[in-house]
């Protein structure tokens, strides 16, 4: 059971009420971690600007899901990593992708780059090393495509951390969670 309050949108105030909406016409469905995020509509309207932002950057969205994945194993967050098999797969991430994103792996070189340096990003908690840019760059990556892996791993690292804490009832299928 989730240890903080989830948000009902039937029973929403008006400004909590607007963004879960928002979120039931871009999703379908209105996840438990945006229903908790609700109780402070601040909360949820600074996830939703930061991911809708990051959407129309260079990255694809597919890349940002396994990014999300990477995230996810690096901070234990069973939700994330439930969710983002889901969303992986709406974005186009292969079946083998989704297994293998978690570990930091993808079948293409050029997202196994931005996977390896998302992954050190998380583990050196952004003192990443010389020699982590000149890898990422010689996969093609400029300086605006550095700063959005960077920007969506603080983005994920936001909702691992809020469903830790919260304990978010997990409402996507659940997903085993593999060793870092």
């Amino acid at each position: 059971m989730s240890r903080l309050s989830v948000v009902d949108p039937a029973t929403a105030e008006p400004a909590a009420k607007s963004l879960l909406n928002k979120v039931e016409r871009a999703l379908g469905a209105t996840p438990n971690m945006m229903r908790a995020m609700a109780v402070s509509p601040a909360v949820l309207d600074a996830y939703l600007s930061q991911s809708g932002a990051l959407s129309k950057g260079s990255l694809s969205g597919a890349v940002r899901e396994q990014i999300a994945l990477v995230a996810a194993v690096q901070n234990s967050c069973e939700y994330c990593y439930a969710a983002h098999h889901v969303l992986g797969e709406r974005a186009g991430v292969s079946g083998e992708d989704l297994t293998s994103s978690g570990k930091g792996q993808a079948s293409d070189p050029r997202t196994q780059a931005a996977l390896t340096f998302a992954r050190a990003v998380i583990e050196t908690r952004g003192f990443v090393s010389d020699a982590d840019l000149a890898q990422v760059r010689a996969a093609g990556y400029g300086d605006g495509e550095i700063g959005e892996i960077v920007a969506n791993v603080a983005l994920n690292v936001f909702t691992n951390y809020f469903n830790s804490v919260a304990r978010t009832d997990i409402d996507f299928p659940v997903v085993a969670l593999p060793a870092k």
